[in-house]
């Protein structure tokens, strides 16, 4: 029998398969067996979609019940969890099919080999986000800088790390970028060693001034004594003031804060107590003249050497 040519009977004995040809594709029952195998197909694919997710979302809650383990850890953990799961839908399906799940490893894993060579980049920040959720240098809501960039964490993927910024901007950082560079984590101790230096005059009395900073900073609840004691000794002589260098702990989430607030309020304290916190000087002497040498350590002695270099000046001005 010929249509347009075609010998149908030579297309119908066809071997497409080992032992099956189109005649035998074309019967009912073959079309049931594989409406059937389609059907049953979705369901488990869809059976698996369910049974991965709800498997994601126990682990993850296993995280939130317990403050002591890491969130970011779990996420991870779960979405493992829920992507093997769907591999093993995919194998089940596959089989429906009469599909030998071993050979296709081995074509997949010579694709995933070429796959492999052309996305180093995807896959070394791959490496990077699994050690970085595994050894957890970091984790959900610390505050950090990466790579030259500050604020908190949000997500840390298996691809990249997300932050935000103090300005609540948006920061992504590809995974292999946070794991090859220094991570600076102002959140790993609960406490954090606050650090000022606060300059008076040389005329000042030290013992007082030592006495009004610390009694003001400790006088702040946020002010801690442990691990160790409040700091605050003389650390420099400046130009034109001596420098107290003061530590005193505090706890991490009040550092920020913390260490503003104890600026202005040491600055008001030694203001009420009259001790002076100079501004930098500098002294002109004018050379020929010894009386103005010799008055150079005087108050106020900077200031007639000015004004007499001035007249001398309009002097030489008038004479020319």
């Amino acid at each position: 029998m010929n249509l347009f040519g075609v010998d149908l009977n030579a297309l119908m004995s066809t071997e497409i398969v080992a032992g099956t040809s189109v005649s035998d594709i074309l019967t009912v029952e073959f079309l049931a067996m594989l409406l059937g195998n389609v059907v049953a197909a979705i369901l488990i694919l869809i059976a698996g979609y369910i049974i991965g997710g709800w498997i994601k979302r126990r682990i993850r809650r296993v995280a939130e019940r317990h403050e002591t383990l890491d969130t970011t850890l779990f996420n991870f953990l779960g979405n493992l969890a829920r992507y093997a799961v769907l591999v093993f839908a995919f194998l089940f399906v596959l089989n429906t099919f009469g599909i030998r799940t071993t050979s296709l490893v081995a074509v997949i894993g010579a694709a995933g080999l070429a796959v492999g060579l052309a996305l180093q980049g995807t896959l070394s920040n791959i490496a990077a986000g699994v050690m970085i959720i595994f050894f957890r240098p970091i984790k959900t809501g610390d505050f950090v800088e990466v790579n030259g960039q500050m604020g908190t964490v949000k997500e840390v993927s298996l691809n990249f790390t997300e932050l935000a910024t103090i300005g609540n901007v948006q920061v992504i950082i590809p995974n292999s970028e946070v794991w090859g560079n220094t991570i600076v984590n102002y959140s790993s101790y609960p406490k954090r060693r606050a650090e000022w230096t606060f300059g008076v005059g040389y005329g000042s009395n030290l013992a007082t001034a030592e006495k009004v900073i610390h009694d003001t900073i400790m006088a702040d609840e946020r002010s801690l004594t442990e691990p160790d004691e409040p700091f605050i000794k003389v650390n420099n002589l400046n130009d034109s003031s001596v420098d107290f260098l003061v530590r005193v702990w505090c706890t991490a989430d009040d550092y920020f804060a913390y260490q503003a607030d104890m600026k202005r309020a040491v600055k008001e304290a030694l203001d009420n107590a009259d001790v002076t916190i100079p501004f930098p000087t500098r002294t002109l002497v004018m050379e020929g003249d010894d009386r103005e040498t010799a008055a150079a350590g005087r108050p106020g002695a900077s200031n007639r050497r000015h004004d007499d270099g001035v007249r001398a000046d309009e002097e030489i001005t008038d004479e020319a």
